[in-house]
């Protein structure tokens, strides 16, 4: 909202003045107990939804004119009617504002613009021969998520690897159950054909392990062990093996290299850096799992000129990590 704007859209002193009475009127009413608070303008439209320890002291805070800037007051002088939602903690009010918030979209709100969902990759555990590939969504089907991961390129690469590395296979169910001989996958060398019993299943879950492990961060130990199954096939003069284990711990190697963290002790976390400058901002969240860097992604969320830097990010975590697990 620019400052032509607000002063347009001003309401003269008497209208001000009603909307402060009403204000007070629910801050009378109001419990002193945490929870989630709408605002709503002449038309019906939410105009803002807030939280707070104290419902009643918040609001009694709006009628009282106390820490108003120019965008609040222009708010405050706009609201016809309240409605409040008393909630059990603090951090239960935190979620319900960031539902409300993306249901509603409120003017004065700084809004999350993009919430699409993240890819992850999952090795499924439901399976005796289980297998890896690309998920996005809710986590109803039993196996370990890997990510998030910031594009599809990013999740695209890593499966790939993760199939040249250990060779684990990404095709359905239906597939494995009715293949009589190795796939072109394993033709080019991405799958160890548990279908057909090229692999037992006691050595293909030696490999899921390994490709969890290096999931996780521990891809030194597991390049370390395949280094030291690579010298042992030389020393018998199994220089094909010695071959095909090299190739593995070339793929290993390059996406280490690709994914490596710089900030010393990062391991799982989100890190945010923000920029605002004039009623724009840009928010950038880097991933980094397992001492990997997975990629970031910015985000352009809605604000106002008027909201400070503490505002706008603790606004865009509520609603970032609203559908999302905290790493």
């Amino acid at each position: 909202m620019t400052e032509e704007t607000a002063a347009t859209d001003s309401p003269p002193p008497e209208t001000r003045l009603q909307a402060a009475d009403l204000i007070r009127d629910e801050a009378r009413r109001a419990p002193d107990k945490p929870g989630v608070y709408r605002m709503y303008g002449e038309d019906g439209t939410c105009l803002y939804v807030g939280k707070a320890r104290s419902i009643k002291k918040r609001i009694l805070q709006y009628a009282q004119g106390r820490f108003h800037t120019q965008r609040i007051g222009l708010m405050v002088s706009l609201t016809r009617s309240m409605e409040l939602v008393v909630t059990a903690s603090e951090t239960e009010a935190l979620l319900l504002e960031s539902n409300f918030i993306k249901k509603l979209k409120p003017r004065f709100n700084v809004v999350l613009r993009d919430d699409k969902s993240f890819a992850e990759l999952m090795i499924r555990r439901d399976h005796r021969a289980p297998q890896v590939r690309k998920h996005r969504g809710a986590h109803t089907i039993k196996g370990d998520y890997f990510g998030p991961f910031a594009s599809t390129w990013a999740v695209n690469r890593t499966l790939t690897t993760l199939q040249k590395a250990f060779l684990l296979r990404s095709c359905s169910d239906s597939v494995y159950e009715t293949r009589t001989r190795p796939c072109m996958l394993h033709q080019i060398k991405r799958c160890s054909a548990p279908c057909t019993g090229l692999i037992s299943l006691e050595d293909y879950e030696g490999l899921v392990d390994e490709a969890e492990a290096f999931l996780r961060g521990k891809s030194r130990a597991v390049i370390a062990r395949l280094s030291a199954e690579m010298q042992t096939a030389s020393d018998d003069m199994d220089f094909e093996q010695a071959a095909r284990v090299r190739d593995r711990i070339r793929a290993l190697s390059a996406i280490s290299m690709e994914n490596s963290v710089s900030a010393e002790g990062v391991a799982e976390a989100d890190v945010f850096a923000l920029h605002s400058d004039g009623g724009q901002a840009c928010v950038q969240v880097f991933f980094y799992r397992g001492g990997q860097n997975w990629g970031g992604r910015a985000y352009f969320p809605r604000v106002d000129k008027a909201d400070t830097d503490p505002e706008i990010l603790a606004a865009f975590l509520g609603q970032f990590y609203e559908d999302k697990p905290v790493p």
